[in-house]
């Protein structure tokens, strides 16, 4: 007898915000995660991540992050806690930088509010920065800083009132297609048996989904937080976030939003991983040592000691799309991963998203770039 209408697999960002849209329809659902939800070894561990509008990557973002904005304040209304603070974004390159252009040009196709600025008046207006002249640059004034381990707390915690069950630190070896249903293998031996699964395990999803792992590659990304040199400059009153692509890097940053410091870090890699629980080689003197002199290159006010070091990891996708959508083979158990980088800032309309799925099969939401068919056209998975 089936008891749960859908089971999730990882209570990260997208499986809690999942968890907590389930429950407040009222249907049935388990969540399961290896460790406690916002792990240190988890991809949304860090504090702090940041919030966009306009979207370099790609301008078929920007209805979902429109989206996302409205799910983050409905989380903060339904909890009575602020998850979302609006600092402005600063997003600055070499001249041509495919970050700026990328970013303009999804301003410009969906009517979003920003201004292009002189390396001059940016510094004019954020004293924090000193950016070479030529650069080009954008200010988006709807940028700003999400905090993961709190929001995926209050995304658990809600769904919870709303009758949802959890199994922290619980495994899961196995999930496969059963009959008229879905099948969820547990760590000793134990099965759960549910209506539709979502597979939003992060890095583990190389373990769990080891067809489309095979497509996917592990990164491991440093991040620092820096002492900084002017307090008055870098608090999110006065710094907004910023984005810099300079000729050897894609620096990004944050103000000292938590008084734990500016944390910065590469979207590019730190180095390839074998695996989800392989151990991650801790933040190198020279990994310091190159952060810290682009910071003093162009955030001076930031660009302290290092006050503390940590890792996450990327679960990287060929395009650097998401995945999002039911497996081809198998259309109850629904793939969520990778997020390739740059996916915390959909959570909350991704577990909107992924509650249609599970339930409807199906969502009006625009989500078309982010098939599991264009990566698994062709993989035949071995149940």
């Amino acid at each position: 007898m089936r008891i749960h209408d859908v089971a999730i697999v990882g209570m990260g960002a997208m499986g809690s915000a999942a968890l907590y849209a389930l429950a407040r329809r009222g249907r049935r659902v388990i969540g399961f995660d290896r460790f406690e939800p916002g792990h240190s070894r988890s991809s949304s561990f860090g504090e702090s991540r940041i919030i966009r509008l306009a979207y370099y990557e790609d301008p078929s973002y920007v209805p979902l992050l429109r989206g996302a904005y409205r799910a983050w304040r409905d989380l903060e209304s339904a909890t009575g806690e602020t998850v979302m603070t609006v600092t402005g974004i600063v997003e600055a390159g070499t001249p041509g930088a495919a970050l700026v252009q990328g970013t303009l040009q999804s301003a410009r196709a969906h009517g979003l509010a920003h201004e292009i600025l002189t390396a001059r008046q940016v510094e004019a207006r954020f004293p924090a920065f000193t950016l070479p002249a030529d650069w080009d640059c954008v200010y988006q004034p709807d940028g700003g800083v999400l905090l993961p381990e709190k929001a995926i707390r209050l995304f658990v915690t809600a769904a919870q009132r709303h009758a949802a069950e959890t199994r922290p630190n619980t495994p899961v070896r196995a999930v496969v297609p059963f009959a008229d249903h879905v099948r969820i293998s547990l760590e000793g031996g134990t099965t759960i048996d549910a209506g539709t699964a979502i597979v939003a395990p992060g890095p583990w999803v190389r373990d769990l989904a080891p067809d489309l792992g095979s497509c996917l590659q592990l990164t491991r990304q440093p991040l620092l937080w820096f002492s900084p040199i002017d307090d008055a400059l870098v608090r999110p009153d006065r710094m907004p976030v910023f984005f810099l692509q300079s000729a050897e890097a894609m620096t990004y940053g944050l103000p000292d939003i938590c008084g734990s410091g500016v944390k910065a870090g590469s979207h590019l890699s730190g180095g390839a991983l074998a695996s989800a629980d392989e151990d991650r080689d801790a933040v190198s003197a020279d990994e310091k040592r190159a952060l810290r002199e682009i910071l003093r290159r162009y955030v001076p006010a930031a660009a302290g000691e290092v006050r503390r070091t940590s890792l996450c990891v990327y679960t990287r996708s060929p395009d650097q799309h998401f995945v999002l959508g039911p497996h081809p083979e198998a259309p109850r158990i629904i793939l969520a991963s990778p997020c390739s980088g740059h996916g915390f800032k959909f959570a909350s309309i991704f577990g909107e998203i992924l509650a249609d799925l599970a339930t409807d099969g199906h969502s009006a939401w625009p989500i078309g770039l982010f098939s599991p068919d264009r990566l698994l056209g062709g993989v035949v998975q071995r149940w």
